[in-house]
């Protein structure tokens, strides 16, 4: 792996251990981060290969992936359908195993965590799904969903069912009094409220967001975006957002990792990588969303300003040190 003159980092294929980068304002540099996730491999055997005694071929979704995520911060898994975020996303939370690497949260390993240290790294670790119809119960009620990660971690619910139901509805921006509603009669993106309120119900230290906006409309998505912000600034928990829409990710991304077939092939500070690209799979994916290319070029052209004054400042101060020596 190397480092830029930016500040951020390219691999072709960053099989090491991310290197560090400016953390987010909310984090101090140099501070452990909440999790590494270093090397991860997945796998997986392809139908109809093998026959009865032949080994099956593999087809490796993900292919050496390390990153980190620190306290307070949002990270963003970007990468086209297919490039391995999502699988990287659920292995990361535990959903899924690895066929190979490390995960530490917060020092502690739990790769291979079972039983009770596996229930709380489940509590410490939430995850937001990008379709909430498929992810919520249709059966069970927004009061029975929010519910029950506390339930399964056989924890008493504070102040009782539905006071605790009705309290996190009104702070996802949900009407208090539907509690008693079925995931069907909410729209998308009050469906997809239910599943953050679900996710809060652990008062978790990291949120993994698979595609949480992707299935909204652009509008919505906007209020969905606020809405992760602000409970960030409220909890002070960190954010591993997994999207492919990159105007979304420059609205909430502290730092970017860029993936594509299944390895991270660039990673940094959000502006560093937005506005001054190293890989050649980033800049195309940068050239693919027109729709948001003049703000990047505005961002561009004031970055590169700023950076013109500042040289400029520190020539003339020079100047002067060396008229007064």
């Amino acid at each position: 792996m190397s480092t830029t003159s930016t500040g951020h980092s390219t691999e072709a294929e960053a099989v090491a251990p991310a290197a560090a980068s400016a953390p987010a304002a909310s984090t101090s540099r140099g501070a452990d981060p909440l999790l590494r996730a270093t090397d991860l491999v997945k796998e997986f055997a392809v139908p109809g290969t093998g026959g009865l005694l032949g080994r099956a071929d593999t087809f490796r979704a993900v292919d050496g992936v390390s990153l980190e995520v620190r306290a307070r911060e949002t990270l963003a898994l970007v990468g086209e359908s297919g490039s391995g975020k999502s699988t990287t996303a659920r292995i990361v939370a535990r959903l899924m195993d690895a066929t190979s690497g490390e995960i530490v949260f917060d020092g502690e390993p739990v790769t291979h965590a079972k039983g009770e240290r596996l229930r709380r790294f489940r509590s410490d670790v939430q995850v937001v799904f990008q379709d909430p119809y498929s992810s919520l119960n249709p059966r069970h009620t927004v009061e029975r969903i929010v519910t029950a990660p506390l339930l399964y971690q056989g924890r008493q619910v504070p102040g009782g069912t539905r006071a605790f139901t009705q309290q996190l509805m009104e702070r996802v921006g949900l009407d208090p009094d539907h509690h008693r509603r079925y995931p069907s009669q909410f729209s998308g993106g009050q469906a997809q409220r239910i599943g953050i309120a679900r996710a809060l119900a652990v008062s978790p230290r990291l949120v993994v967001c698979d595609e949480a906006v992707s299935a909204l409309d652009v509008s919505v998505q906007a209020q969905i975006i606020n809405l992760l912000r602000r409970l960030q600034r409220e909890e002070g928990f960190s954010y591993l957002f997994i999207a492919h829409d990159l105007a979304v990710v420059r609205q909430i991304a502290d730092r970017v990792a860029v993936m594509s077939k299944g390895r991270i092939v660039e990673q940094g500070e959000r502006d560093a990588v937005f506005d001054d690209p190293q890989h050649e799979y980033t800049r195309t994916l940068l050239s693919a969303v027109p729709r948001i290319r003049p703000e990047w070029e505005r961002a561009r052209r004031e970055a590169a300003a700023a950076r013109a004054a500042s040289g400029h400042a520190e020539e003339t101060a020079k100047q002067t040190e060396e008229e007064t020596t």
